[in-house]
């Protein structure tokens, strides 16, 4: 059998501030939006909090109207601000509780060879179980399915599943799988909390229990940790580390009840060595599948970019018993824009230029037999 995970970065629209031609273009709007919905979110807004807000707003273009290049501000009841004639913006609401509405990020559609791009991938890498990572929703990936997949003469999967997250960008994990393999039971951890009260995990950590025809359990940790793109270093690492450290204690209370084939896989934001990350790979019996000696990491040891040390964030990570089933695995880079001509390794025909590229990650799989 085959397990594999891959970030298709959306498969039909992403935020257009995620859909820019370099990262830096929309990087500090994302930043803008991220702080200014945290301030919105408060229960009681302080002076100091309503003068940013305004700062915030007007760095995002809303000085004017209530949508600005990447971003609406939608308010269906209540007060939350006036605009006066002369000017500027005043926060009329004492609270959350004062206005009903939501800050949102325009999308903006997927170019349609980077769908195709995205489709063969997935074809040609014919996983058992897929897991799939920045997807819209359930109804999107099963749409991609049976239309994308088909049009690149794709066998399509009997199942897709997938159970919106925490993030309102419409970037959740989900699962793609054969008949092959029975779904036996899902269990979500989006609701859990930190201390202050802030959601846990920034997708989820969704657990898929399966059957093998053999009648064997399979379990499937699918995550996708914060990212560094934007809020403080500190907090992002703070962050990371409390999700590592939860999917941990989910690991070693899965092994303890008897479930003996374990996989944590998705993109974890973060290089194997890091801090955040320390959990998953020390003191802990998670092995990496690129350390399998069957395993071809294709010349270079990162999943994503141009795929150097620096850039190894999707994981296959395995209990002892699944690792030791493991007959081979590789990175499938063919849909990622290699960086430089000539190409860094093998890619698609069609991928001519950087806005062709199925994702900025790999594809990361793996062969068993269980």
């Amino acid at each position: 059998m085959r397990l594999a995970v891959y970030n298709v970065e959306n498969l039909f629209q992403r935020a257009k501030v995620m859909n820019q031609e370099t990262w830096k273009e929309g990087k500090n709007a994302l930043k803008w939006y991220a702080e200014l919905n945290d301030l919105l979110g408060e229960v009681e807004y302080t002076k100091a909090g309503k003068s940013r807000m305004v700062s915030l707003m007007e760095s995002l273009g809303l000085a004017q109207g209530d949508r600005g290049p990447f971003v609406i501000l939608r308010r269906n009841r209540g007060q939350l601000l006036r605009r006066p004639k002369g000017g500027g913006i005043e926060i009329l609401a004492a609270g959350r509780a004062d206005w009903i509405g939501s800050l949102e990020l325009i999308p903006a559609p997927i170019e349609e060879e980077a769908m195709r791009m995205t489709a063969r991938v997935i074809r040609d890498v014919n996983a058992d179980v897929l897991g799939v990572v920045e997807a819209e929703s359930r109804p999107a990936l099963k749409h991609f399915n049976e239309q994308l997949l088909a049009a690149v003469g794709s066998v399509l999967y009997e199942n897709v599943m997938l159970i919106d997250g925490n993030d309102s960008r419409g970037i959740n994990v989900g699962v793609c799988y054969r008949d092959t393999l029975a779904l036996d039971s899902i269990r979500t951890h989006v609701s859990e909390q930190r201390p202050d009260g802030q959601p846990l995990f920034s997708r989820d950590c969704a657990e898929y229990r399966f059957l093998t025809p053999t009648g064997q359990v399979l379990l499937v940790l699918i995550n996708h940790f914060k990212s560094k793109g934007y809020g403080s270093p500190a907090e992002n690492d703070a962050r990371r580390k409390a999700q590592a450290s939860r999917v941990r204690e989910i690991y070693d209370q899965r092994l303890n009840e008897g479930v003996d084939f374990i996989a944590v896989i998705g993109d974890l934001n973060d290089t194997p060595d890091s801090a955040p990350l320390a959990p998953l790979h020390q003191g802990t019996s998670l092995r990496d599948i690129f350390l399998h000696p069957t395993f071809y990491d294709g010349g270079y040891p990162g999943t994503y970019s141009l795929c150097n040390a620096a850039n190894k964030v999707d994981y296959l990570l395995l209990s002892p018993k699944l690792f030791a089933a493991v007959t081979g695995g590789g990175v499938f880079r063919k849909g990622m824009w290699p960086g430089s001509r000539p190409a860094r390794w093998e890619t698609y025909p069609e991928l001519q230029a950087p806005i062709d590229a199925g994702s900025d990650h790999a594809c990361v799989f793996m062969d068993f037999d269980i």
